[in-house]
């Protein structure tokens, strides 16, 4: 039997909302038993940072990482995330000697796979040294390096939750974070995955512009709005929903513009069933059709989101319902691949990012006390 091992995986979202951190028992391949886990919010002053870095990536590229703003982000990420680590091992318990390897993914404030460059936040070695553990990081740089998306990275857990609790017919593991992705999960076993459209984003940055807060709670704005049809086909008709998967997207590529001249509530309604709308044209790429979608990511705790899903789909049903851990799926899923990365196994597939050929990946900094 292959060895267990206790990992800690670390999430955080283009949502830009937190840490999610999550203990799993895993050897990489079919084990894995979840763990205490906790989320810890960005400070607002941290969120401001993280977002101001994505908007000089945005125009820097891959230069980025050197200029003194985005360094300063990278460092006070990377401390972040040591004090949550510290937290939750304190929580349940667990001495750093306990936990072979922290997975952590780090903040993503840049992707542009087309032109073979991804940059995700967050020191290593820095971590290590904070933590008393060992750091596996770096998940996407060999994928996109060698051609692929680099996105999703989940699917392989998908699969794992997937195969250890079967379902009758095809299944549909989504994530809604910043951007919104799938997971096909065929009866035989394949695997098709892929960034849909938006996820939270221009729904969260337009509740930040016009409530003054992150996301638009229990989607009470939304709920209260109208759903402008004539822009909400004007915005499907992307040519992004005609790009054939593997495909993935960077946070900012989808914004709230077409929903400008709207009120805050018709803006909110509109976005939120764009998000939903984007979802559904995902039947267009599948191999068959699914009998169950599962919803995993914040995105699940919107109920006009919800709702909107469930007139456009069958068979919704929330993470929860399995007795997965919708909050902490990403997390766990870095914990995962984490073990994988050690072990030299494939982290992603031609199908699942188009990469030539399974790939693995991610780097290992090994704590020296």
């Amino acid at each position: 039997m292959a060895e267990i091992k206790k990992v800690i995986g670390l999430m955080s979202g283009t949502s830009l909302d937190g840490i999610d951190a999550a203990v799993l028992e895993t050897d990489g391949e079919g084990f894995a038993v979840s763990g205490p886990a906790l989320t810890v919010p960005y400070a607002p002053e941290l969120r401001a940072i993280l977002r101001g870095a994505m908007d000089v990536a945005a125009k820097a590229g891959g230069a980025a990482r050197q200029l003194d703003s985005v360094r300063e982000a990278e460092i006070r990420l990377t401390d972040a995330h040591a004090e949550v680590v510290q937290r939750l091992m304190q929580e349940a318990g667990l001495a750093p000697h306990e936990i072979a390897y922290l997975g952590f993914h780090g903040q993503t404030i840049l992707h542009r796979p087309a032109e073979r460059l991804t940059v995700q936040l967050g020191e290593g070695d820095r971590l290590a040294r904070a933590t008393g553990v060992s750091v596996v990081n770096d998940f996407r740089g060999a994928d996109v390096a060698a051609g692929g998306q680099g996105a999703p990275l989940v699917p392989l857990y998908h699969a794992a939750l997937v195969r250890a609790r079967p379902h009758a017919g095809p299944v549909v593991v989504v994530n809604i974070g910043g951007v919104a992705n799938v997971t096909f999960v065929g009866t035989d076993g394949e695997l098709l995955a892929f960034d849909t459209g938006p996820g939270n984003a221009p729904i969260d940055d337009w509740a930040m512009r016009h409530l003054g807060v992150p996301v638009d709670r229990d989607g009470v704005l939304a709920r209260r709005g109208r759903v402008h049809a004539d822009i909400l086909y004007a915005m499907l008709r992307h040519p992004y929903f005609d790009v054939s998967p593997p495909k993935s997207l960077d946070r900012l590529d989808f914004t709230f513009d077409a929903v400008n001249k709207l009120s805050p509530s018709d803006g909110a309604a509109t976005l939120t069933e764009f998000t939903a709308a984007s979802l559904a044209r995902a039947i267009e790429h599948f191999p068959a059709v699914p009998m169950t979608w599962i919803i995993c990511g914040g995105g699940r705790r919107n109920p006009a989101l919800m709702m909107a899903l469930r007139r456009r789909l069958n068979n919704v049903v929330a993470a929860e319902e399995l007795g997965w851990r919708g909050d902490f799926l990403e997390a766990e899923a870095f914990a995962y691949l984490a073990i994988r990365s050690v072990k030299n196994l494939p982290l992603s597939l031609p199908t699942t990012t188009g990469v030539p050929h399974p790939m693995t990946g991610g780097r290992v900094h090994e704590y020296r006390a």
